[in-house]
């Protein structure tokens, strides 16, 4: 970087491209949402068909390009302004040089030195020398050149020699910001074709990567979200927040806001769409990389009077190498896959839009799923799975959220409904081993308080909604210790195949009297299995006893049921299904109790 360069660079103009690469990604969020939820739900509704099938494939890939457009513009958008604001830094700090430079009359060449006059007042008779001076970066040669100006007896040499320092230090920074950047900004380039591959998303992660490592004293002048705040601190900062900030912090931290509670559904249905993407990417390039299996997992041999079937030495070679990372990438696809189905699903049976407002890959998965908008919605239903439940899984839960929608849209009589699966919790995976321990529960129950209070936080409708917390298996565990260790931010509860949730009263579900509804089938174990170890201890008739919800001395309502077995509380059709919309609904007397 030389000084003419330096001199008349303009650093507005790449924040200028910086705002139309923004302005570029917000058309084409626009556009990727129209596709979504108004032309290919619209097509769903009115047309079916191979041809119609076909035609909703293509959108679907129209709608990725449009998200993958939008991801990269928001990352060149802040790069560029990164990019502005290193070269500005440097460039404020060769303007004030040059100006200082011009007020003492001292002329700055074209190198960078500076050359001073004679003089100004003669010293023994003799009228100092004038001369010239290079600048010097280091803090050591710049330590050295002050003292040897500050022997001269023309005064002008000392300050030559600052300013000529000063012009080295900002050619010096301004060239190291463009070496940094330059690689950046060219890695930001997408293959040359009119495909978005698995490898093109799994290559934003390291983009934004590459970028946020480049922008941090441009990311550092941005005011950060709240350590450990409350869902009404996020709340505040969000709207602190201008468009461009916005912007920057979605761009190079989408899994950071999009775990936040309080923030509007909308933005962090887009942060989590973006870090879906990309591990969806990343895993799809990963799980494509193992070798498949060895096609002969089994073969016999003589073990005595009767073969005996085992598995191939190389079927176990493969497994000892590959097993476990194989078997959790494709769980964690079909997670992600099934996701990516209730997104495309938009528009069937009247589905409103879906928002993803939590998502994490890691491990067993964490994935939060919205029929409906929850910050407009009359009455929200938030549903906890239990045991077994994980990313892997989330399809079937999804459904049943689904299910629930339905059903409820019908019972509210024209009023908004959004059902949400939460699955923000490590839940126990092993029925035998994991689910007796309440730790699951115990760890998860404070998320599940602060997504609750988040609803609060980030409704735009007016009034209060009215908030039902449903708990499946485990899942009403959590809820319950929820309710005990903080304040449960629910109208009412609603608890299925319960095994006990840590406290043997309804009237500590901090809910309103009469606002908790139970449903147990025949034919379901796990209620009496798990009393004696997540029931709720009560001192009644003299005794200690241990109550979980189905018991009429809990004090909850008996809903009636019409399912088997512990799975079919949300199957379509059924009462069990039905009695739990008019709850979430809230109408509650037409919900239908047992004798």
């Amino acid at each position: 970087m030389d000084l003419q360069t330096l001199k008349t660079l303009k650093p507005a103009e790449y924040e200028g491209a910086a705002d139309g690469y923004r302005a570029l990604a917000d058309m084409a969020q626009t556009s990727k949402d129209h596709i979504a939820n108004t032309v290919a739900a619209g097509m769903r509704k009115a047309l079916e068909g191979d041809a119609a099938k076909a035609a909703q494939g293509e959108l679907q890939e129209v709608e990725r390009n449009f998200q993958y457009t939008q991801n990269q513009c928001a990352v060149i958008s802040t790069a560029l302004n990164g990019f502005a604001f290193d070269m500005a830094a440097a460039k404020q700090k060769l303007d004030a040089a040059l100006a200082d430079a011009g007020a003492n009359k001292l002329t700055v060449n074209p190198d960078g030195s500076v050359t001073y006059p004679p003089g100004p007042d003669k010293v023994d008779g003799k009228t100092p020398d004038g001369g010239s001076t290079a600048g010097f970066t280091s803090p050591q040669a710049q330590a050295l050149g002050r003292q040897a100006a500050n022997l001269s007896r023309n005064p002008y040499a000392a300050l030559a020699q600052d300013i000529a320092d000063r012009i080295s230090t900002a050619l010096k920074e301004a060239t190291a910001a463009d070496q940094k950047w330059a690689p950046k900004l060219r890695a930001l380039k997408a293959d040359d074709d009119l495909t978005v591959s698995a490898r093109d998303w799994s290559d934003t992660a390291s983009d934004a990567g590459g970028v946020r490592s480049a922008a941090d004293p441009y990311l550092d002048t941005l005011k950060d979200p709240p350590k450990g705040g409350s869902p009404e601190d996020n709340a505040r900062w969000w709207k602190g927040l201008d468009d461009e900030q916005r912007d920057a912090y979605l761009a190079m931290n989408p899994a950071s806001v999009g775990a936040l509670d309080g923030l509007p559904a909308d933005v962090r249905d887009e942060a989590n769409r973006t870090v879906l993407a990309q591990k969806h990417g990343q895993y799809q390039v990963a799980f494509g990389a193992i070798p498949p299996p060895p096609s002969e997992r089994y073969t016999w041999i003589n073990g005595g009077r009767m073969p005996v079937k085992v598995q191939t030495d190389e079927y176990m070679a493969w497994e000892k190498k590959y097993g476990d990372e194989y078997a959790q990438l494709k769980q964690s696809i079909k997670g992600m896959e099934s996701i990516e189905d209730r997104f495309a699903s938009t528009g069937v049976g009247g589905l409103p839009e879906a928002y993803l407002l939590g998502f994490s890959a890691e491990e067993n998965g964490r994935a939060i799923v919205a029929n409906g908008n929850p910050d407009t919605a009359d009455h929200t239903a938030v549903f906890v799975p239990g045991t077994t439940s994980n990313l892997g899984s989330i399809g079937g839960d999804i459904g049943r959220m689904t299910n629930l929608w339905q059903d409820a849209s019908t019972a509210a009589q024209g009023g908004s409904v959004s059902t949400v699966t939460w699955l923000g919790y490590d839940a126990p995976q092993d029925i035998v081993k994991d689910a007796p321990f309440g730790h699951y529960a115990d760890d998860g129950a404070p998320a599940f308080n602060q997504f609750l209070d988040g609803l609060d936080a980030s409704r735009t409708a007016d009034g209060p909604g009215h908030t039902t917390a449903i708990g499946h298996s485990y899942g009403t565990t959590l809820i319950g210790s929820a309710a005990r260790q903080g304040e449960l931010n629910a109208d009412d509860v609603v608890f299925a195949g319960s095994p006990g949730v840590q406290v043997g009263s309804a009237e500590r579900m901090d809910v309103p009297e009469g606002r908790v509804w139970n449903q147990e089938a025949p034919g379901d174990v796990v209620p009496d299995i798990g009393r004696y170890g997540h029931g709720g201890s009560e001192w009644r008739l003299g005794g200690g006893v241990w109550l979980i919800p189905s018991d009429e001395a809990f004090g909850a309502n008996q809903m009636t049921t019409d399912t088997e077995g512990h799975s079919d509380y949300w199957k379509s059709g059924t009462t069990s299904l039905w009695n739990q919309a008019q709850v979430v609904a809230g109408q509650h007397g037409n919900v239908k109790l047992e004798d």
